[in-house]
């Protein structure tokens, strides 16, 4: 079987979309199906993006939106050498020009919401929210219910999008999303982090991974780090993440009034030995997000046995309450700071004991072996059944020299 993904970018600074892409890629891969991907991106921006598939550069793409002219010739162009088209990013163009390019072709489309249908973008962003009505029902309703499935990561996302658009005739389908553990010594991993961050050593770290957003309520871990944890001086809160939209100085003025200056670390975006050396010197995983889909970080510090401090708001919340892996609250100071209060509060066997149920949540309900399984199951059941065009067929033509 041959897929294709289409995504508005491959920017790996737009963390757990492009990241679940890439787990994709591997599963699809690793089961013996061909993985291509087309995204909205510069051919230049695209040759500097470590992808693990063939990634074909339709653009640039103009705006957020992403538009460029090229994605529907060449979707067209190289629609029937694919058995199965993922899309995500439906408010994007990306979405438009797979349906524009397979609509009618009997080659199936799914579409993979990612948490874009959440109400908090409703209540968030107000004045968006109507030029989402108006493109909803001149657009995207039409698409998501000639769908051939509809994804959504988790029953809590689901239910949420009925909230905010809805079509009671889109084929919707729970296609379950995990990651992979470390795949590198952690002690090894640890002490690179380090000997990156030496002042670090010795201290109790409540770390947040992820982009420097208002969405993830930075602002609200400081608040009620401030009220709690800070009161113990062996505590240290790191942020770690790109600050995508220049927010950090207004945090960093906001820890200087709160008497945080020391207390904080940024220390901007990590990957590889780094992120997986700053999981495993944690003492605890802390994300208070106003919005998270599914929270693949939040995954991740699991596999580490790290346990998770989170917000109801993060759609993987169920599961955490239901292992006893951490604790859920509202996504308020006052909800986080009693969160941070509770876990304060544990005594070391009770630790030992959060962070062992942390490790079985992840190995039961999101390690990639798991959730691999179910999802090329979904995958292969979706896909084209008539043959793909023999192996030998040309190959797509190259947009990066186009």
């Amino acid at each position: 079987m041959r897929i294709l993904l289409v995504i508005r970018s491959v920017d790996p600074n737009d963390g757990g979309t492009v990241e679940g892409f890439k787990q994709w890629s591997n599963i699809f891969r690793a089961a013996g199906h061909e993985v291509e991907v087309a995204s909205m991106d510069s051919p230049e921006f695209v040759s500097k993006c470590a992808f693990p598939a063939k990634v074909f550069a339709m653009g640039p793409g103009w705006g957020i939106y992403g538009y460029t002219r090229r994605a529907v010739p060449w979707l067209k162009e190289n629609r029937s050498r694919y058995d199965l088209v993922i899309v995500v990013g439906i408010w994007q163009y990306c979405t438009l020009a797979v349906y524009r390019a397979f609509a009618g072709t009997g080659i199936p489309y799914a579409l993979y919401v990612q948490g874009m249908l959440d109400p908090y973008f409703k209540k968030r962003y107000p004045l968006k929210q109507l030029k989402k009505v108006i493109y909803w029902r001149a657009i995207l309703e039409g698409i998501m219910r000639d769908a051939s499935a509809v994804f959504f990561t988790c029953e809590e996302e689901r239910l949420l999008a009925r909230q905010s658009f809805f079509s009671d005739q889109a084929h919707e389908v729970i296609v379950p999303s995990g990651t992979s553990g470390p795949e590198c010594d952690t002690a090894t991993a640890a002490e690179e982090f380090l000997a990156r961050f030496p002042h670090l050593r010795g201290k109790r770290l409540a770390l947040c991974l992820g982009r420097i957003h208002p969405k993830k309520a930075i602002d609200v871990l400081i608040k009620s780090f401030a009220q709690t944890l800070a009161a113990d001086k062996d505590w240290q809160l790191v942020i770690a993440g790109p600050d995508q939209i220049g927010w950090q100085k207004e945090l960093e003025a906001m820890a200087v009034n709160l008497g945080l200056a020391d207390r904080i670390s940024w220390t901007g975006m990590l990957k590889g030995e780094l992120k997986w050396g700053a999981f495993s010197t944690s003492e605890i995983f802390v994300l208070p997000s106003h919005q998270e889909n599914f929270g693949i970080v939040v995954a991740e510090a699991l596999a580490c046995g790290l346990p998770a401090v989170i917000s109801e708001k993060v759609n993987i919340w169920p599961e955490i309450e239901r292992y006893s892996a951490g604790f859920v609250g509202e996504d308020t100071v006052e909800g986080t700071t009693a969160s941070l209060r509770r876990w304060s509060a544990l005594s070391a066997e009770e630790i030992a004991a959060t962070r062992s149920r942390g490790r079985k949540c992840f190995d039961e309900q999101f390690n990639m072996d798991v959730t691999g399984n179910r999802l090329l199951d979904i995958v292969e059941r979706l896909a084209r059944p008539s043959p793909r065009p023999d192996s030998s067929s040309p190959a797509a033509p190259s947009l990066e020299k186009s």
